[in-house]
């Protein structure tokens, strides 16, 4: 199979890709829109958040009465002997006894030293850390995709500038074989130039098969089919606007994982609430409407009826349970402590982080715009090249040399595009502003 054809069936598998504009283009607005619909941790974050929601109620906190129904039928067939003050014995056999009894009862805790409320708050606050918990794994999740999304991009670039070097490495072939065909080249010359175009397709095999593996990740964090083909943005576009004090505002303000640490500071602190208020008494009250009947075959009353309210109220207070209070109580107090230190260690991460990914941020900018001046430059070093190459005035190393220092200069331009739009996502994802 000759050279030609073997590089026209290659071209013909890269075309069918670059039938692009038949492919469905995916633009990350519309990856994040999907990720929330279908992604099973968002789904799962959510319903956590539903389930907290559900729980915030009085009656969850203990404030509310408990009202419950009661039904009682009991019946017996006993055989009994009596032997009565005057004397007198009575003896009978399979004697039947039944009651019957239902009614309705409740009880309500009036006063249990405040700790019902307490629960309340603490309830509302699990209710909030459950969406920042929520907001936390949507910013995950959604940092998650775009980075995927963005790679996409810069491999989609790197597809085009490989394409481009193909077109290129084929034009020496050729002009190597007819350079040798008038005797103006050597056998060697063809040789090389042929091995470059078999290196150059072999790196765009890889580089289609990454591009592929990547596509079928993304549609798995977007939980939809994973043969799903589609194409991305031509480019990547860097928010050079950010500005480090603003950052640092928006973490303290606005970041979720700080957030949930100082609601679970809040949480302990309505813990150790709850613990105190074991010290005080609790009173509870109670009513109820009974009626009941009974039958007896033996006894002074054969048959017993009733029915009406009853009502009354009751207290209890610990006085002594082996210093369990006291032990409760300062372990809250550490638990609290821990939850503020807690605080403390989040912020200083936070900060760090924001810090060292903002350095990254600038020095990527630097680089990507370094990196198109490079680009800009062995672009035109090739061409340059080429047509030095074409009369035959600079040897076969020389215009390799210029090739791959064009194709070298696109991935590092794409490349640095790539890293700066990821430091971008981070520093928005720690202010919790990522656009969602």
């Amino acid at each position: 199979m000759g050279v030609k054809h073997v590089l026209n069936i290659f071209l013909f598998a890269i075309g069918g890709m670059a039938l692009g504009s038949a492919q469905e283009i995916l633009t990350v607005e519309e990856a994040v829109k999907i990720a929330l619909e279908n992604n099973y941790q968002i789904k799962t974050a959510k319903n956590d958040l539903q389930i907290d929601e559900l729980g915030v109620s009085p009656g969850q906190a203990g404030m509310l009465p408990q009202l419950g129904a009661n039904l009682t039928d009991n019946n017996s067939v006993q055989s009994l002997t009596q032997v009565r003050n005057d004397g007198t014995v009575q003896d009978r056999n399979n004697v039947k006894n039944s009651s019957f009894n239902y009614g309705v009862a409740l009880e309500w805790t009036v006063f249990d030293g405040l700790s019902m409320f307490a629960n309340y708050e603490q309830l509302k606050e699990t209710q909030k850390l459950g969406e920042a918990e929520l907001k936390q794994a949507i910013l995950s999740k959604v940092g998650e995709i775009m980075t995927t999304y963005y790679d996409l991009v810069q491999q989609q670039q790197q597809l085009s500038a490989l394409d481009s070097t193909l077109t290129i490495s084929q034009q020496r072939v050729e002009l190597a074989h007819n350079r040798f065909t008038i005797g103006k080249a050597s056998k060697l010359e063809v040789l090389n130039a042929q091995v470059d175009l078999n290196t150059d397709q072999t790196q765009m095999q890889r580089q289609l098969e990454l591009y592929k593996n990547t596509k079928i990740q993304l549609n798995e964090q977007l939980a939809r089919d994973l043969k799903l083909d589609f194409k991305v943005i031509p480019e990547i576009f860097v928010d050079q606007s950010l500005d480090l004090e603003e950052l640092e505002a928006l973490v303290a303000a606005e970041n979720p994982q700080l957030l949930a640490e100082k609601i679970n500071k809040r949480i302990s602190e309505l813990e150790l609430k709850q613990i105190k208020a074991a010290r005080y008494p609790s009173i509870f009250v109670t009513s109820g409407y009974t009626i009941a009947s009974s039958k007896s075959e033996l006894g002074f009353a054969t048959s017993s009826d009733s029915k009406g309210f009853s009502y009354g109220f009751g207290a209890s207070l610990n006085l002594f349970d082996g210093f369990n209070q006291n032990r409760n109580e300062k372990k809250s107090k550490v638990a609290l402590q821990n939850a503020e230190i807690a605080i403390s260690q989040q912020e200083q991460e936070l900060t760090s982080m924001v810090n060292t990914t903002y350095q990254t941020y600038l020095t990527n900018i630097s680089l990507m715009e370094l990196e198109e001046k490079n680009e800009a430059i062995a672009k035109e070093n090739l061409d340059i090249t080429v047509e030095k190459y074409r009369i035959g005035i600079i040897p076969t190393i020389e215009f390799r040399t210029a090739q791959l220092n064009y194709i070298n200069a696109q991935v590092r331009h794409s490349n640095a595009k790539f890293q700066a739009k990821v430091s971008e996502i981070i520093l928005k994802q720690l202010a919790g502003n990522l656009d969602i």
